[in-house]
């Protein structure tokens, strides 16, 4: 069992969250994706999440149906059944929500206000680092240190 809640996981990973507003183009939100390096945007409109923009939605609901990212609009294609977390959830919590949902990103909101976003790789490196630091504790203790 991994110790952590959600809260540990943003804190560690700081505040800086990319977003996309609903009027943009599935071209600018597939530019900024890129351009950062990263597999998701939250869809922000008025300072509330409406929705998730992945590189899914692009595949399947763009390129797929043979539209044009420049004419349309992320509100047209955007997953609005979002799934969340708090900053209580704790990782396996998080992990089982992902792999049933078969989603790779959780917006995460405290009190219906967005506060963040984990990814999978968020929350594999967070397991790693604590197996790790578990390891050399008991390479410590058992080399009597």
């Amino acid at each position: 069992m991994t110790i952590g809640t959600i809260d540990a996981i943003l804190h560690h990973k700081g505040s800086q969250v990319w977003s996309i507003h609903p009027s943009a183009t599935v071209f600018e939100a597939i530019h900024l994706l890129a351009d950062k390096n990263i597999g998701a945007l939250p869809v922000m409109e008025d300072g509330r999440l409406v929705g998730m923009f992945s590189e899914r939605d692009y595949t399947r609901k763009v390129a797929l149906e043979g539209k044009s990212s420049k004419a349309t609009l992320v509100r047209e294609i955007i997953s609005t059944n979002v799934i969340k977390a708090t900053p209580k959830h704790t990782i396996e919590d998080c992990l089982r929500l992902m792999t049933e949902n078969r989603i790779r990103h959780l917006p995460v909101l405290d009190g219906g206000k967005f506060i963040g976003i984990i990814s999978i790789g968020d929350l594999v490196n967070w397991i790693i680092s604590a197996q790790n630091a578990t390891l050399d504790q008991m390479e410590a203790y058992l080399a009597g240190r």
